[in-house]
């Protein structure tokens, strides 16, 4: 199809910062991308480049971040043209196209939730999505409907369930002042410990623990938005440790 102007809207969730929202492609170097890029929302998109190269399509916007939160984001573009409106959750950011053309040409088909294998570099290095979707709209045609009646033609829906799964990770909140203390393991010469977090902040502890027996600690903190690990061994020439990332 050949088209002036294009509303695409659809609501994701995911707790993947990677990922292919939607992506549709055709013969004359025409193409739109939607993707999670570090957890944030990246549109590539490309009305049309001449053979001599002088007019070059490409552009690429990026808005919003945190979007691995597993909460759900609203998306909306709406273009006329090379005038591009890109809403995500109420935030509209407007942006012209680069190039000369304004009709988007695509021969082939559009994708949601990943992007088929073409053979070019730029396919095989991007994740497909891995989350929930729903409300998808394109152009007036009410997709996650069709999908889920079998209306699409010709369409290749794979494993889908329409249904979103909930995570099994149950996030706790530390406001500076309370914190989480449990009790170790006796008699144990391994120490491990694994976690995810995220703050604004870029100072705080996030653990500490003394061995038994007086034999040192380990702290592990936020210093001038870096993660450091500090051990303290009492009883070793060499009696600390840091590592900083």
């Amino acid at each position: 199809m050949k088209t002036l102007k294009d509303v695409i809207s659809l609501k994701i969730k995911t707790s993947e910062s990677e990922g292919v929202i939607f992506h549709g492609e055709g013969q004359q170097g025409d193409y739109i991308t939607l993707e999670l890029r570090k957890a944030k929302l990246v549109l590539n998109l490309n009305l049309g480049t001449n053979q001599l190269g002088s007019i070059f399509g490409h552009t690429s916007v990026t808005t919003g971040s945190l979007l691995d939160d597993h909460h759900w984001h609203s998306i909306l573009i709406e273009r006329h043209g090379r005038n591009i409106n890109l809403t995500l959750d109420r935030h509209m950011q407007h942006f012209r196209t680069n190039g000369e053309f304004d009709y988007l040409d695509l021969d082939y088909e559009i994708t949601f939730g990943g992007m088929p294998f073409s053979g070019k570099p730029s396919s095989n290095s991007r994740k497909n999505f891995k989350g929930c979707m729903e409300s998808i709209n394109y152009n007036g045609n009410n997709i996650t409907d069709l999908a889920k009646r079998k209306k699409l033609e010709p369409s290749n829906v794979g494993n889908l369930s329409f249904s979103c799964v909930e995570p099994h990770t149950v996030p706790v909140f530390f406001n500076a002042t309370n914190y989480l203390e449990v009790p170790g393991r006796p008699s144990q010469d391994l120490f491990s410990v694994s976690f995810l977090f995220r703050t604004w902040n870029p100072n705080g502890l996030l653990l500490f623990s003394n061995f038994a027996d007086d034999l040192g600690n380990v702290e592990i903190d936020i210093n001038e938005g870096k993660v450091s690990v500090h051990i303290n061994v009492t009883q070793v020439k060499k009696n600390r440790i840091d590592i900083s990332s």
